[in-house]
């Protein structure tokens, strides 16, 4: 069991994966596939976006094959699956800076989780970087069925989590995910950049002020 610092307003931080403790290797990989194959990128990117959801892939109701075959066949493009698939995992890349800070957290006996949008990659990420080691719990959504556009996925993790909305910090790339988080009484920080992150997560977690993370 992990004992709580008396103190901290906050029983355990929720981090995004993707554009939070790793760059966004999923956005990154498709604008480079778009430009590699002469396509507009931000169209094809919404494109592919669109399709990860639409197919099932990202909660695990396709396969990566039958997603990239959907890419395929709307985007015209005809590179084989371990390509593409290579172009979107290389640029996921751990921020050491940030796993500094959770190893902060976890010390002070703050709790740190993941919750994530994304699919079978997350496990591949980890067996190539190792960084589930550092989390209390890793929540995603291939395996659970439900992203976090749904309320009802914040709800189920709270229950899992057995934690007081209020007492919980939801880190997140995305303003949208945080707002539906704060319907249900988390507070959330909406990532827009390394400095002012440090300045919002240090003010809702005294425990950061003061330290320097490289």
């Amino acid at each position: 069991m992990v004992i709580r610092e008396a103190q901290s307003a906050i029983d355990l931080v929720l981090f995004d994966f993707g554009g939070v403790l790793a760059e966004e290797g999923f956005a990154k990989g498709l604008r480079a596939i778009a430009a590699r194959n002469g396509l507009d990128e931000e169209a094809f990117y919404s494109t592919v976006h669109a399709l990860i959801y639409k197919t099932g892939y990202i909660v695990g109701k396709a396969t990566e094959s039958a997603f990239w075959q959907a890419v395929r066949e709307s985007t015209g493009i005809r590179e084989e699956d371990a390509v593409l698939r290579a172009d979107i995992l290389s640029r996921f890349i751990l921020r050491p800076w940030m796993i500094a800070i959770v190893r902060k957290l976890t010390e002070a006996g703050i709790g740190a989780a993941i919750l994530s949008d994304q699919t079978n990659w997350l496990d591949e990420l980890n067996a190539r970087d190792h960084f589930f080691h550092y989390f209390e719990a890793v929540f995603n959504s291939y395996y659970l069925g439900k992203t976090k556009h749904e309320l009802s996925h914040f709800s189920d993790v709270l229950a899992c989590l057995n934690c007081e909305p209020n007492r919980l910090l939801f880190v997140d790339d995305t303003r949208k995910h945080c707002e539906t988080a704060q319907t249900l009484g988390l507070k959330a920080i909406c990532f827009a950049g390394r400095d002012s992150f440090l300045k919002e997560i240090s003010a809702v977690c005294p425990v950061l002020q003061g330290e320097v993370f490289i």
